[in-house]
């Protein structure tokens, strides 16, 4: 079967400078044939799935340009053997941070294109019809998806028979912060999805670096150099930063030996956290003195500011606050 030949059209429009870097170092894991491997076997809770000729997956090249030129190239897929024929698995990632409530419009629009190319190109099944494609919405925003996941519950519902010509055309949902946690999914780092779930979804530094120690074990334990390194580099360029701000990282090429750099950095920001944590102390603790202070004695501003360390307009501004009791 002939693989799929994919058109471009020109005049498309580009994402920001930063949007597309941290969307092309986490397309980039995807690119991989062991992450969609995991994605499928540990994220779609269906039984067809154990059919699939695992050890067959292959990207489909190209990209797919809605009306409005929107380039399409941080979409990916894949084929893999199913029965006599391939069965397709388009994943759309999504990182905007709000909702598309049209999703179920979006993708179908995305799918047909797909169809439409194997069509042209004659890539159809021993019978003659169209392989199945599985569409897969990867959305790792930090509200929950509430948008509905088929198409049809985008109508109005129609009276009469009218209804019966109305399109389903569902997608399957994986919404990373309310996948982690739950008991549905894997949760061990076996899974190297699992693991960059569990990775995004860190609320500090000590957690998502102990999930990266187990992961690159993991990936030290086969023919991964491909994927360590894209994991490395995604870990690098893109999650560190969206992790902490305006953070400055020295130039490496290797990597391969990322987590080497994150254990160093990471005992230096858990210092800079109990240094931080010991100084905001420091200042609440003198804060408080100083409002026992001005509401226990009569000593002026001047002298309570060198009793407890505090600038005179912060004994000033202590002064004018309300007392809670």
């Amino acid at each position: 079967m002939p693989r799929p030949r994919h058109r471009r059209v020109s005049r498309k429009r580009r994402a920001p400078a930063a949007g597309r870097h941290h969307d092309h170092s986490y397309k980039q894991l995807f690119a991989h044939a062991e992450m969609v491997r995991d994605l499928l076997t540990g994220f779609v809770r269906e039984d067809w799935v154990t059919s699939l000729d695992l050890a067959s997956l292959e990207t489909v090249k190209g990209s797919y340009v809605t009306d409005d030129y929107r380039d399409r190239e941080d979409d990916i897929i894949w084929r893999v053997r199913w029965a006599d024929g391939w069965c397709y698995v388009y994943l759309l990632i999504e990182f905007q941070s709000t909702v598309d409530p049209f999703m179920a419009v979006r993708i179908s629009c995305y799918v047909s294109l797909l169809y439409q190319d194997l069509i042209a190109q004659k890539a159809l099944t021993a019978a003659g019809t169209l392989p199945p494609v599985l569409p897969i919405v990867l959305y790792n925003g930090e509200p929950r998806w509430t948008a509905p996941t088929e198409l049809s519950a985008l109508i109005d519902p129609a009276p009469g028979g009218l209804a019966h010509y109305r399109p389903h055309w569902p997608y399957l949902l994986l919404d990373e912060g309310a996948i982690v946690g739950d008991a549905a999914y894997p949760a061990e780092v076996r899974n190297l999805v699992a693991a960059l779930f569990q990775l995004e979804k860190a609320r500090d530094e000590p957690t998502w670096l102990a999930v990266y120690a187990r992961l690159v074990a993991l990936l030290d334990s086969g023919a991964l150099d491909s994927l360590k390194r894209a994991f490395g580099r995604w870990i690098y360029r893109s999650f560190i930063r969206k992790k902490r701000p305006g953070i400055r990282l020295p130039d490496i090429n290797d990597f391969q030996e990322v987590h080497v750099m994150l254990q160093q950095r990471v005992e230096q920001w858990n210092a800079e956290i109990l240094e931080r944590g010991r100084k905001e102390g420091l200042a609440q603790a003198r804060r408080e003195m100083a409002a026992a202070l001005l509401e226990r004695t009569a000593l002026d501003d001047a002298s309570i500011a060198d009793l407890t360390g505090l600038s005179a307009e912060a004994i000033r501004a202590l002064r004018t606050t309300p007392t809670e009791h």
